[in-house]
């Protein structure tokens, strides 16, 4: 394939909005394979509670960074860059087009921009974060982020205690925020990019994710999560720190009921669409599709394929 031919498609937006379907289609359409954009469907043994791709889908369409570690096993944004823009060239140089599919927004611009890492880890201060975290909570930490990165804030779950320290470790060490950081680093695609991005009706998508959370446990996302204890995961490691096995876990020992399990599962999992939405709608340069509640599928792909191959064929009269 010609350098200039190297468009990567790029398929996102929030849970349950259909990209992994999409995906499938549009592989099928373009000779391509699938560059799993999922922080967390990377471990494996959660399979349920991360939504992964059915064995007869990973049958279909090759995919890649599908279980390929041990929840234990430690994994992060700056690691997955830069083995995902490796298999991506390397699909370039097969003539397979790559497919860049998932809802994990940092590691999707990974693969687009490059991804700034900050400085090497500090210790001290990350020690002294975590004791002020201990004593004063989270929250507070949360609360000073947002003081200090409003930017970088607004795009995090204030949950995630460990992001929030490294953002905050950052600035303490650099005396510039993290969002500065990303700003000041080059921006410039190694390959061409199109981004597609599934939008949908707020209320219909949260009808979808109450529907996947009820799929779910049907599965047997309760028995998943006791299989993984079984096992020997701990967890409070941060594969675990996930919507659905949290509040699974906290059923398990008997902290809330059944029903308070199921309608946490699906609030926390709509509030994590939300912030999802947040991040990719700061990107101006995803071109956003919307899509209905009759989900149709085929024709959303003709139109996608159209685009694309337009895309592709100004990249090349360009050069």
């Amino acid at each position: 394939m010609k350098r200039s031919e190297q468009v990567l498609l790029a398929i996102v937006g929030p849970t349950a909005s259909g990209k992994t379907h999409l995906g499938m289609l549009l592989a099928g359409r373009l000779n391509g394979e699938i560059v799993s954009a999922d922080s967390r469907q990377v471990y494996r043994h959660l399979d349920i509670g991360t939504a992964k791709p059915t064995p007869e889908d990973l049958r279909n369409v090759r995919h890649h960074f599908i279980d390929i570690l041990d929840p234990p096993e430690d994994y992060n944004a700056g690691i997955y860059s830069d083995q995902a823009r490796r298999c991506v060239e390397e699909l370039f140089g097969k003539s397979i087009q790559p497919i860049l599919v998932g809802g994990t927004g940092l590691y999707a611009q990974g693969v687009i921009d490059g991804f700034f890492d900050g400085p090497g880890k500090d210790d001290a201060i990350r020690r002294q974060l975590e004791e002020e975290a201990a004593e004063e909570g989270a929250e507070k930490l949360f609360l000073r982020l947002m003081q200090v990165d409003p930017v970088t804030a607004s795009k995090l779950d204030p949950t995630k205690l460990r992001r929030i320290i490294r953002a905050l470790e950052v600035y303490t060490k650099t005396g510039k925020t993290l969002s500065d950081h990303h700003a000041g680093q080059n921006s410039k695609p190694v390959y061409g990019v199109m981004q597609i991005g599934l939008k949908w009706e707020r209320k219909v998508l949260y009808e979808r994710i109450n529907r996947r959370v009820d799929f779910m446990l049907e599965k047997g996302l309760v028995e998943e999560a006791e299989r993984l204890l079984k096992r020997g995961v701990p967890r409070t490691v941060n594969a675990l720190n996930t919507v659905g096995y949290k509040e699974v876990f906290n059923f398990l020992d008997g902290i809330i009921d059944k029903n308070m399990m199921i309608e946490l599962i699906k609030r926390n999992s709509r509030r994590f669409a939300k912030r999802q939405m947040t991040w990719f709608r700061a990107d101006e340069r995803i071109h956003w599709m919307q899509v209905d509640a009759a989900e149709n599928w085929e024709a959303l792909t003709d139109e996608i394929v159209d685009l694309f191959r337009n895309q592709k064929k100004r990249a090349e009269n360009s050069n």
